[in-house]
């Protein structure tokens, strides 16, 4: 508890009641409306002045805990001015009975005496033993002027008995009345409630306690996550936040019976550098929640984008080499996070393995087994045993003997599919020093590191073991230097380290075909694979050298090389995880990025590869990357992509490529299909394989042929010059959407456009002219409905604004320019310069432009509008979006369809698309000067 000196000055509460007084002197009802609106503007006054100074203190000296405590006292004393005023002026009683007596009591948060800026203010009006008239009207009173103060208030008015029949039956209320702290009025009402919870409530309903709030605990973690290492997290629920320290100190005060943290340590719960380091913990977390409830004027608990570098600046957090303040900030959040984790850990489990081991209940909660009653003996040389199904030290000296024990108990573990006894945890953590190049170097650990990280059994729980620990930073530095590492952009959802151990856990799972329903191709090759252990170990360190001035795929490169012989690899190994690690995001960008029916992008991607092994490898690796990376990043449509990327390349690298002609290839396609196209005539047939140009029969499966084949037909049939057609994929997680119009410049533009109204989002384009003038433009637009009849409507929807769009029912520019201004609040905490690149090596027949920079509404429709206006025609387009930023490819030809080869034109063409990805509308900037 914070020493009162420094809570003095903050609130002159004698002043503020003389203040009161005076509005009464003269003999005024203190109950006069005219009275309380006078009170009212006063109390504001002075609590917004006391905000204002607590906020300038907090911004001066940046103590968390001090600022809630500085909060709760200021609010204690407006509470007791209050109570004071109601008691003497309002409904003032000469002659109070029993009855009429009352304790106004902080239950709670509040309780704690610690305050955020937005927080309720939870308070419990104590009774002796029921409700008076006068009671009531006071209760009302003080409610009423909290509440017109703008105060969220919880309150409950009860008297002892009331408190103690339902603190017994609903544990909310009874953690509720473990906090209680008496702020005014009836004292000895507050301390007979304390004395008869204490004996009536608490003892003997310890493990009980214990076993609800640990259930309370996990529920709560999975609602928010399960991880500590969400790049948005909620600071006061999310697992490593406040809360799971609230909850680690209501257990130890309801076991303990501890008045305050510090006692901790007496009960030997804690050493004193643990409990410094609880400290720590919750003076950061509180100035975080603090600073964002003031920064935002609410009751904000996200930590979210748009505030991260906000409160970085409040905390005064800089740029250094490698890193921005905010990423620099978070990255001491996540360190924090990573302490609570480990507080938390070892207290619970020790308190369960202490205290309540022989409840079943809670053994059962906590997953845990009867204790045998000779510990099995495990580890060559007996260094650890088995105890209650986990493994233990086999004595306090074990890490001291061999610091590699450090690294042997995680394969031991590992090995016997067990979990770690807290008291061998706690010891790892104070071991730590023991890790030096010593412990580094030794061959047998490295051994023993390389079989946990390319295990058959569960590599990403015991790594995660070893990273909570400390011991994988320290046995692997570089991987320590990215331990609770943030990266500011909205694709990546967790800290680097974490995101490095749930890809090795995606690869495993891949491995044992947990998820072959998703990844069949990946799952079809992972047994082809030569050399696992080569696998593994490049998925652990693909992106190890991220926060670096330098590209993290190449520097992490040469980490590998560095790394290769001393995990004991050949220099074949090395060399091949090596190349991994160089190349692990190259499949992801040609395949989200590129034509893949261009034959340049497949022999590109093939001189790349170089080897169908290679090729496997690099297909698994980016699956499990890209899953790892959040919820719902990977989907089948990426998934689609990456394997036709596979199936075309790999005919190229087993040399199967050259044997057939283009014009040999173009025939076969239009044998084939003529060969599906059943009940047509051979006239019919014949017509319609001479409406479509090369290109369609090389890019276009088989399916789609036949689906167009038939779509065409009827047009025709029915002289439409412009129908649509939807067609949702539901293992892909697309709908596609094909449009058949007259050709002209602007028609993607206009599909684009009113996708971007309708709010639906593309994800890739196909572009064809048939030989009669007509345009075949196939979209695939983001799914939106599980269900295919609800998303058929919602694609339908689409499509007849389309139309409306292409037959000039309806005007495009003015409803793209209104969504323009719904620009999502986390976007605009970003800054991402706009990249043109015109590139004509990547495409035989057609110049390549692509374009990245900051995401946002209109983005396709303004760029194809302004590639229209260059006279440019769209072949394909492909567009993707990582986050915030948003990379789209298109491929394009002049008017008389050759490449873009002036340099001059290039340049042009450069500057007209960074001034529609960044400039004002275009309309605006096309009007004439005033």
């Amino acid at each position: 508890m914070t020493a009162p000196r420094l809570l003095e000055g903050l609130i002159d509460s004698a002043d503020l009641r003389r203040r009161l007084t005076a509005l009464v002197a003269d003999g005024a009802d203190g109950g006069n409306p005219a009275i309380r609106a006078k009170v009212l503007t006063i109390l504001k006054e002075e609590r917004a002045k006391t905000r204002d100074r607590v906020q300038r203190l907090l911004l001066a000296d940046r103590r968390g805990v001090l600022c809630a405590e500085r909060l709760s006292h200021v609010q204690d004393e407006l509470i007791r001015v209050v109570y004071d005023f109601a008691v003497t002026h309002v409904y003032p009683v000469k002659n109070p009975s029993s009855a009429e007596r009352l304790s106004v009591t902080a239950v709670g948060g509040y309780g704690r005496a610690t305050l955020a800026p937005g927080s309720d203010i939870d308070l419990l009006f104590l009774l002796p033993y029921k409700q008076t008239p006068w009671g009531e009207s006071v209760v009302e009173y003080i409610l009423y002027m909290l509440w017109d103060l703008g105060l969220k208030v919880g309150h409950a008015t009860r008297n002892v008995e009331e408190c103690i029949r339902l603190s017994r039956s609903d544990l909310t209320i009874r953690t509720a009345i473990l906090e209680a702290r008496w702020i005014w009025g009836d004292r000895p009402l507050f301390d007979e409630l304390t004395v008869r919870f204490d004996q009536e409530v608490v003892q003997g309903t310890g493990r009980e306690y214990i076993a609800a709030k640990l259930a309370e605990r996990d529920e709560r973690h999975k609602r928010q996550g399960m991880s500590r290492y969400l790049v948005e997290p909620n600071i006061k629920e999310a697992k490593g936040g406040l809360r799971d320290l609230q909850t680690l100190f209501w257990i130890a005060k309801y076991f303990y019976r501890v008045k305050d943290a510090r006692d901790l340590i007496q009960a030997g719960v804690f050493s004193r550098a643990e409990y410094r380091r609880f400290e720590r913990c919750d003076d950061f977390l509180w100035g975080i929640r603090c600073h964002m409830h003031f920064a935002t004027n609410r009751a904000e608990e996200r930590l979210s984008f748009d505030l991260q570098r906000e409160i970085a600046a409040r905390l005064g957090y800089v740029d250094k080499a490698g890193q921005r303040s905010v990423e620099r900030f978070m990255k001491h959040y996540f360190l924090v996070a990573k302490d609570v984790g480990d507080l938390t850990l070892i207290f619970c489990a020790a308190l369960e393995e202490e205290h309540v081991k022989q409840t079943p209940a809670l053994n059962r909660l906590l997953g845990r087994f009867t204790r045998r009653r000779k510990p099995k003996v495990v580890g060559d040389g007996g260094p650890f045993v088995v105890d209650n199904a986990r493994i233990n030290v086999a004595d306090p000296t074990v890490f001291e003997r061999d610091p590699v024990n450090l690294i042997r108990i995680f394969h031991e573990a590992d090995r016997h599919n067990l979990d770690f006894h807290p008291d061998a945890l706690q010891l790892m953590t104070r071991s730590l020093r023991l890790i030096d190049e010593a412990v580094r170097n030794d061959e047998g650990a490295n051994r023993l590191f390389v079989d946990v990280v390319a295990s058959r059994h569960s590599p990403e729980r015991i790594l995660r073991r070893m990273n909570e620990t400390g011991v994988l930073g320290r046995f692997v530095p570089e991987f320590g230097k990215v331990v609770a590492m943030m990266q500011f952009n909205m694709y990546h959802h967790y800290t680097v380290d974490e995101h490095l151990l749930r890809t090795i856990g995606e690869l495993s799972a891949i491995e044992k075909g947990a998820i072959k329903d998703e990844v069949p191709l990946a799952t079809e090759l992972f047994p082809g694979i030569q050399n696992r252990k080569v696998i593994y170990v490049a998925t652990f360190l693909h992106d190890i050298a991220k926060g670096r001035p330098e590209d993290h795929s190449l520097y992490g490169g040469k980490i590998a090389r560095k790394l290769g012989p001393r995990f004991g690899l050949t220099p074949a190994e090395t060399e091949t995880v090596a190349w991994l690690v160089e190349n692990h995001l190259v499949m992801s960008s040609v395949a989200q990025g590129r034509d893949l029916n261009d034959r340049r992008t497949i022999e590109t991607f093939a001189e790349i590869v170089q080897s169908p092994e290679r090729l496997r490898l690099l297909h698994c690796l980016t699956v499990a990357d890209i899953r790892a990376v959040g919820p719902g990043v990977f989907n089948g449509w990426k998934g689609q992509l990456l394997r036709t990327l596979y199936y075309e390349t790999e005919p190229f690298l087993a040399g199967g490529h050259s044997q057939v002609t283009r014009d040999q290839r173009v025939a076969g396609a239009k044998r084939e299909l003529c060969d599906r196209l059943v009940g047509w005539s051979e006239e019919d047939k014949k017509a319609y394989v001479e409406r479509h140009y090369a290109p369609y029969w090389l890019r276009v499966d088989i399916a789609r042929k036949i689906e167009h084949a038939t779509f065409i037909r009827e047009a025709t049939r029915d002289r439409k010059h412009l129908a649509t057609s939807v067609m949702p994929h539901i293992f892909e997680g697309v709908t596609e959407i094909t449009v058949l119009a007259d050709d002209h410049p602007r028609l993607l533009s206009a599909i684009a456009g009113a996708c971007a109204v309708a709010g639906a989002n593309i994800v890739d384009a196909q572009i064809y002219t048939t030989t009669d003038g007509l345009a075949l433009d196939t979209i695939f637009v983001g799914r939106e409905f599980p269900d295919d009849a609800d998303e058929r409507r919602r694609g339908q929807r689409i499509t007849a604004l389309i139309e409306k769009t292409l037959t000039g029912v309806e005007r495009l520019p003015e409803q793209v320019e209104q969504k323009k201004g719904l620009v999502k609040a986390r976007l605009k905490a970003f800054q991402i310069p706009t990249d043109v690149m015109v590139n004509n090596a990547w495409s035989d027949r057609f110049t390549v432009i692509e374009v990245s920079g900051l995401d946002r509404p209109g983005l396709l429709f303004d760029l194809t509008r302004e590639i229209s206006d260059l006279n440019l025609n769209i072949a394909s387009a492909h567009v993707a979006t990582f986050g915030e930023r948003a990379v789209d490819v298109f491929y394009v030809t002049d008017l008389i369809g050759h490449k873009v080869e002036s340099r001059s034109r290039e340049k042009t063409i450069r500057e007209h698309l960074v001034r529609a990805f960044d400039g004002p509308s275009r309309e605006a900037a096309r009007k004439p000067a005033a």
